[in-house]
Protein backbone atom coordinates (compact mmCIF):
# COMPACT_ATOMS: atom_id res chain seq x y z
CA UNK A 1 0.00 0.00 0.00
CA UNK A 2 0.48 3.63 -0.31
CA UNK A 3 0.31 5.52 2.80
CA UNK A 4 0.27 9.64 2.77
CA UNK A 5 0.31 10.88 6.74
CA UNK A 6 -0.25 14.58 6.78
CA UNK A 7 1.00 16.19 9.96
CA UNK A 8 1.79 20.27 10.98
CA UNK A 9 3.85 19.08 13.89
CA UNK A 10 1.04 19.81 16.65
CA UNK A 11 0.26 17.11 19.30
CA UNK A 12 -2.54 15.81 17.19
CA UNK A 13 -0.78 15.33 14.32
CA UNK A 14 1.77 13.28 16.47
CA UNK A 15 -0.98 10.98 17.19
CA UNK A 16 -1.72 10.55 13.25
CA UNK A 17 2.28 10.08 12.88
CA UNK A 18 2.74 7.12 15.19
CA UNK A 19 -0.47 5.45 14.34
CA UNK A 20 0.61 5.95 11.02
CA UNK A 21 4.08 4.35 11.65
CA UNK A 22 2.17 1.35 13.12
CA UNK A 23 0.19 1.09 9.96
CA UNK A 24 3.43 1.14 7.80
CA UNK A 25 5.60 -1.24 9.84
CA UNK A 26 2.75 -4.12 10.41
CA UNK A 27 1.63 -3.91 6.29
CA UNK A 28 5.37 -3.03 5.04
CA UNK A 29 4.25 -0.32 3.19
CA UNK A 30 5.61 2.71 0.92
CA UNK A 31 5.38 5.77 3.03
CA UNK A 32 5.05 9.24 2.40
CA UNK A 33 4.75 12.39 5.32
CA UNK A 34 3.25 15.57 4.17
CA UNK A 35 3.16 19.08 5.85
CA UNK A 36 1.50 22.01 4.23
CA UNK A 37 2.68 25.54 4.91
CA UNK A 38 1.27 28.77 3.69
CA UNK A 39 4.13 30.40 2.41
CA UNK A 40 7.03 29.36 0.50
CA UNK A 41 8.66 31.44 3.20
CA UNK A 42 8.21 28.75 5.94
CA UNK A 43 9.65 26.44 3.77
CA UNK A 44 12.75 25.92 6.85
CA UNK A 45 9.40 25.16 9.40
CA UNK A 46 7.77 22.83 7.16
CA UNK A 47 11.66 20.77 7.60
CA UNK A 48 11.83 21.07 10.92
CA UNK A 49 8.33 19.39 11.51
CA UNK A 50 9.20 16.74 8.80
CA UNK A 51 12.13 15.79 10.56
CA UNK A 52 10.61 15.63 13.77
CA UNK A 53 7.81 13.92 12.82
CA UNK A 54 10.58 10.82 10.81
CA UNK A 55 12.06 11.14 14.34
CA UNK A 56 9.19 10.02 15.94
CA UNK A 57 8.18 7.27 13.25
CA UNK A 58 11.99 5.59 12.99
CA UNK A 59 12.59 2.98 12.54
CA UNK A 60 9.20 2.09 10.71
CA UNK A 61 9.71 5.06 8.16
CA UNK A 62 13.23 5.32 7.50
CA UNK A 63 12.77 5.37 4.10
CA UNK A 64 9.58 7.44 3.71
CA UNK A 65 9.19 10.21 1.33
CA UNK A 66 9.14 13.58 2.85
CA UNK A 67 7.10 15.99 0.71
CA UNK A 68 6.16 19.83 1.36
CA UNK A 69 3.27 21.48 -0.62
CA UNK A 70 1.75 25.52 -0.16
CA UNK A 71 -1.81 26.48 0.31
CA UNK A 72 -4.45 25.36 2.72
CA UNK A 73 -3.72 22.40 4.46
CA UNK A 74 -6.98 20.13 3.93
CA UNK A 75 -7.16 21.15 0.03
CA UNK A 76 -3.35 20.24 -0.68
CA UNK A 77 -4.08 17.20 1.67
CA UNK A 78 -6.32 16.05 -0.81
CA UNK A 79 -4.23 17.37 -4.00
CA UNK A 80 -1.61 14.81 -2.95
CA UNK A 81 -3.80 12.07 -2.29
CA UNK A 82 -5.42 12.12 -5.75
CA UNK A 83 -1.94 12.90 -7.91
CA UNK A 84 -0.31 10.04 -6.08
CA UNK A 85 -3.18 8.06 -5.80
CA UNK A 86 -2.64 6.65 -2.28
CA UNK A 87 -4.45 3.90 -0.56
CA UNK A 88 -4.29 5.94 2.71
CA UNK A 89 -4.77 9.23 4.17
CA UNK A 90 -3.93 9.31 7.96
CA UNK A 91 -4.62 12.51 9.93
CA UNK A 92 -5.00 13.85 13.43
CA UNK A 93 -7.84 15.70 14.22
CA UNK A 94 -7.30 18.98 16.37
CA UNK A 95 -9.69 18.82 19.56
CA UNK A 96 -12.12 21.36 19.07
CA UNK A 97 -15.94 21.79 20.40
CA UNK A 98 -18.10 19.81 18.69
CA UNK A 99 -20.31 23.00 17.24
CA UNK A 100 -17.17 24.98 15.99
CA UNK A 101 -16.05 21.64 14.36
CA UNK A 102 -19.66 21.18 12.60
CA UNK A 103 -19.51 24.86 11.35
CA UNK A 104 -16.14 25.53 10.50
CA UNK A 105 -15.12 22.18 8.90
CA UNK A 106 -11.55 21.16 10.35
CA UNK A 107 -9.25 19.51 7.68
CA UNK A 108 -10.72 15.97 8.88
CA UNK A 109 -13.53 16.85 7.94
CA UNK A 110 -12.54 18.49 4.64
CA UNK A 111 -10.55 15.39 3.80
CA UNK A 112 -13.18 12.80 4.12
CA UNK A 113 -16.02 15.05 2.58
CA UNK A 114 -13.88 14.67 -0.82
CA UNK A 115 -11.38 11.64 0.11
CA UNK A 116 -9.60 10.37 -3.08
CA UNK A 117 -9.37 7.33 -1.08
CA UNK A 118 -9.91 5.80 2.68
CA UNK A 119 -9.01 8.35 5.45
CA UNK A 120 -7.26 7.17 8.84
CA UNK A 121 -8.21 9.47 11.48
CA UNK A 122 -6.00 9.06 14.46
CA UNK A 123 -7.01 9.35 17.94
CA UNK A 124 -6.32 8.80 21.31
CA UNK A 125 -4.51 5.09 20.68
CA UNK A 126 -1.37 4.65 18.53
CA UNK A 127 -0.53 0.87 19.53
CA UNK A 128 -0.65 -2.43 16.89
CA UNK A 129 -4.40 -2.71 15.23
CA UNK A 130 -5.64 -5.79 16.15
CA UNK A 131 -8.95 -5.65 17.03
CA UNK A 132 -11.94 -4.13 14.41
CA UNK A 133 -15.08 -3.05 14.56
CA UNK A 134 -16.65 -3.08 10.57
CA UNK A 135 -19.78 -1.41 10.84
CA UNK A 136 -21.89 -2.30 7.91
CA UNK A 137 -24.77 -0.21 6.57
CA UNK A 138 -26.02 -2.73 3.52
CA UNK A 139 -25.04 0.40 1.02
CA UNK A 140 -24.45 -0.56 -2.55
CA UNK A 141 -21.68 -1.20 -3.46
CA UNK A 142 -20.74 -3.06 -0.26
CA UNK A 143 -18.31 -1.41 2.49
CA UNK A 144 -16.53 -4.74 2.43
CA UNK A 145 -15.96 -4.47 -1.38
CA UNK A 146 -14.61 -0.85 -1.55
CA UNK A 147 -12.36 -2.17 1.85
CA UNK A 148 -10.90 -4.80 0.06
CA UNK A 149 -10.24 -3.00 -3.10
CA UNK A 150 -7.42 -1.47 -1.39
CA UNK A 151 -6.91 -2.21 2.33
CA UNK A 152 -6.21 -5.91 2.24
CA UNK A 153 -3.17 -5.73 3.85
CA UNK A 154 -4.46 -3.73 6.43
CA UNK A 155 -7.81 -6.16 7.21
CA UNK A 156 -5.17 -8.77 7.43
CA UNK A 157 -3.73 -7.15 10.61
CA UNK A 158 -6.77 -7.88 12.73
CA UNK A 159 -6.39 -10.69 14.85
CA UNK A 160 -10.52 -10.27 15.74
CA UNK A 161 -12.99 -9.01 13.13
CA UNK A 162 -16.28 -7.80 14.13
CA UNK A 163 -19.19 -7.16 11.21
CA UNK A 164 -21.70 -5.03 12.81
CA UNK A 165 -24.91 -4.49 11.46
CA UNK A 166 -27.45 -1.91 13.80
CA UNK A 167 -31.33 -2.28 12.85
CA UNK A 168 -33.03 0.86 13.51
CA UNK A 169 -36.53 0.09 14.83
CA UNK A 170 -37.20 3.75 13.50
CA UNK A 171 -36.45 2.50 10.02
CA UNK A 172 -38.12 -1.03 10.42
CA UNK A 173 -41.34 -1.46 8.59
CA UNK A 174 -44.48 -1.41 11.11
CA UNK A 175 -45.66 -5.06 9.34
CA UNK A 176 -42.36 -6.55 10.72
CA UNK A 177 -42.63 -9.37 12.26
CA UNK A 178 -41.78 -9.27 16.63
CA UNK A 179 -38.49 -11.30 16.65
CA UNK A 180 -37.09 -9.26 13.74
CA UNK A 181 -36.84 -6.25 16.70
CA UNK A 182 -34.48 -8.99 18.72
CA UNK A 183 -33.02 -11.08 16.57
CA UNK A 184 -29.26 -11.14 16.35
CA UNK A 185 -27.35 -12.23 13.68
CA UNK A 186 -27.56 -15.56 13.75
CA UNK A 187 -30.75 -15.76 13.56
CA UNK A 188 -30.70 -13.27 10.89
CA UNK A 189 -28.73 -14.82 8.62
CA UNK A 190 -30.73 -18.46 9.18
CA UNK A 191 -33.68 -16.98 8.52
CA UNK A 192 -32.26 -15.45 5.42
CA UNK A 193 -33.75 -11.79 6.17
CA UNK A 194 -31.72 -9.06 4.13
CA UNK A 195 -30.12 -7.98 6.93
CA UNK A 196 -28.50 -11.65 7.32
CA UNK A 197 -27.48 -11.93 3.76
CA UNK A 198 -25.55 -8.63 4.14
CA UNK A 199 -23.79 -10.15 6.89
CA UNK A 200 -23.00 -13.67 5.25
CA UNK A 201 -21.77 -12.03 2.52
CA UNK A 202 -19.34 -10.34 4.34
CA UNK A 203 -18.17 -13.11 6.71
CA UNK A 204 -17.42 -14.39 2.82
CA UNK A 205 -15.40 -12.34 1.85
CA UNK A 206 -13.58 -11.83 5.00
CA UNK A 207 -12.87 -15.56 6.40
CA UNK A 208 -9.40 -15.66 4.38
CA UNK A 209 -8.28 -12.40 6.13
CA UNK A 210 -8.97 -13.09 9.79
CA UNK A 211 -9.10 -16.18 11.68
CA UNK A 212 -11.75 -14.75 14.40
CA UNK A 213 -14.12 -13.45 12.67
CA UNK A 214 -17.60 -12.82 14.23
CA UNK A 215 -21.73 -10.99 13.02
CA UNK A 216 -22.68 -8.87 15.44
CA UNK A 217 -26.22 -6.89 15.26
CA UNK A 218 -27.68 -3.77 17.87
CA UNK A 219 -30.93 -2.75 17.73
CA UNK A 220 -31.30 1.10 18.12
CA UNK A 221 -30.24 4.35 16.54
CA UNK A 222 -27.24 3.43 14.64
CA UNK A 223 -24.57 6.09 15.80
CA UNK A 224 -25.06 5.87 19.73
CA UNK A 225 -25.01 1.84 18.85
CA UNK A 226 -21.80 1.57 16.69
CA UNK A 227 -20.15 4.20 19.54
CA UNK A 228 -21.18 1.87 22.49
CA UNK A 229 -20.10 -0.91 20.88
CA UNK A 230 -16.61 0.44 19.44
CA UNK A 231 -15.94 1.63 22.91
CA UNK A 232 -17.31 -2.20 25.10
CA UNK A 233 -15.53 -4.08 22.71
CA UNK A 234 -12.36 -1.99 23.05
CA UNK A 235 -12.07 -2.25 19.64
CA UNK A 236 -8.35 -0.93 18.14
CA UNK A 237 -10.11 0.51 14.87
CA UNK A 238 -13.45 1.44 13.92
CA UNK A 239 -14.67 1.17 9.88
CA UNK A 240 -16.82 2.74 8.76
CA UNK A 241 -18.84 3.96 5.50
CA UNK A 242 -19.06 7.35 4.27
CA UNK A 243 -21.29 9.42 1.40
CA UNK A 244 -19.17 12.24 -0.02
CA UNK A 245 -21.42 15.50 0.55
CA UNK A 246 -20.27 19.24 0.31
CA UNK A 247 -20.63 22.16 2.84
CA UNK A 248 -23.96 22.41 3.95
CA UNK A 249 -24.69 18.92 2.87
CA UNK A 250 -22.82 17.56 4.98
CA UNK A 251 -24.44 19.88 7.88
CA UNK A 252 -28.01 19.72 7.39
CA UNK A 253 -28.14 15.72 6.38
CA UNK A 254 -26.17 15.44 9.74
CA UNK A 255 -24.98 12.55 8.13
CA UNK A 256 -24.12 9.39 10.09
CA UNK A 257 -20.75 8.97 9.29
CA UNK A 258 -19.80 12.59 10.40
CA UNK A 259 -21.49 12.15 13.79
CA UNK A 260 -19.09 8.79 14.38
CA UNK A 261 -16.17 10.70 13.36
CA UNK A 262 -16.52 13.32 15.68
CA UNK A 263 -17.68 11.59 18.50
CA UNK A 264 -15.66 8.34 18.67
CA UNK A 265 -12.77 8.25 20.95
CA UNK A 266 -10.41 5.97 19.23
CA UNK A 267 -9.42 5.54 15.59
CA UNK A 268 -11.63 5.85 12.77
CA UNK A 269 -11.09 4.47 9.35
CA UNK A 270 -13.57 6.10 6.40
CA UNK A 271 -13.87 4.05 3.59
Amino acid sequence: MRILIATGGAAHSDVAVRLGACVVRATHSQATLLTVIKHETERQQANAILLRAAVLMAPALTGAQKRVRVGRPAEEIVREATEVCYDLIVIGERPLHRLVRRLLGPTADYVIARMPCPVMIARNKTGPLRRFLVCEGGRDPSLLNRLTARLTPLLALAKELTVLHVMSQIATSPTAPGWLLTANAETLIARHTTEGEWLENDLEALQRLSACLQPKVRHGLVVPEILAEAKSGDYDLVVIGAHQGRGWDRFLLDDLAHQIVLQADRPVLVV
